[in-house]
């Protein structure tokens, strides 16, 4: 006979039965909830990331390096060298183009020599030289012992060499110059090379895009000239200025510490 007592039991029998499985169920839903919102609130993170990044870091504030999914370090020279290589480019830069930019680059060193920071007397290296155009501009002036480095040699004014492992021995320059801080991988190497490289007291000028776009070769992007600045660990900023040099604006002078 179904009494009070029996469905009362029946009762307790199902609330002992229902009530474990409340806090699982709620916490299922609490849990996909928060994973929808937290989706929602940081899509950039889970939806928008491209497994292989363009810009994969920050190496410092006002610099951004790229890597366009290189597997090796092979492989950024050899998309490097697509440019450097290209022979319809090399025909520009040694015909039409030679002339102008050995003018503009004389300007350049003309206004440097002025302000003596650069001599007859200097030993000169041009980093990324390509065909040599400022190699050329700094002998027209008079620096005769000046040369140029790049992955492509063009003889006799340009030679084979990584701006990241320069061939040259310690403290061999009295002045460095380079406009192809951009495509530096590894831009401390890049800065480090320069500082090992260079005598104590020696110059070294670097033609640099703050405001303005590079091309898809650039290995960073510089946003300002402070993290640049502190790369060089060696050396003091002597100048900063405005220029029109090919697509650069900026000019920045640095001179290594004698001690």
């Amino acid at each position: 006979m179904y009494t009070e007592t029996t469905r009362n039991r029946s009762l307790e029998a199902k609330m002992k039965f229902v009530i474990p499985k409340l806090p699982f169920t709620l916490s299922l839903f609490l849990s996909l909830s928060l994973l929808i919102i937290f989706l929602f609130a940081f899509p950039t993170t889970f939806l928008r990331r491209p497994l292989s990044s363009s810009v994969i870091a920050v190496a410092d504030e006002g610099i951004r390096i790229r890597h366009h999914g290189y597997s090796s370090y092979e492989a950024y020279i050899k998309h490097q060298l697509n440019k450097t290589q290209n022979p319809k480019l090399r025909k520009v830069w040694t015909t039409r183009d030679w002339d102008r930019k050995v003018r503009v680059f004389s300007t350049f060193f003309r206004r440097l020599s002025d302000r003596g920071l650069l001599s007859n007397q200097s030993k000169s290296l041009s980093i990324g030289a390509r065909v040599g155009q400022e190699v050329a501009a700094l002998r027209l002036i008079g620096v005769e012992d000046s040369v140029g480095i790049d992955l492509v040699p063009r003889p006799p004014l340009v030679v084979k060499g990584d701006f990241h492992a320069q061939p040259f021995d310690e403290e061999t320059f009295d002045f460095e110059f380079s406009n192809v801080f951009d495509h530096a991988l590894y831009p401390e190497k890049f800065v480090g090379e320069i500082e090992r490289t260079l005598k104590p007291g020696g110059v070294c000028v670097l033609h640099l895009s703050i405001s303005g776009k590079t091309d898809k070769y650039s290995a960073n992007d510089l946003f300002s000239v402070k993290p640049l600045v502190n790369l060089f660990k060696r050396s003091k900023v002597v100048e900063v200025r405005k220029i029109d040099g090919f697509g650069l604006d900026t000019e920045i002078v640095f001179r290594k510490n004698k001690n």
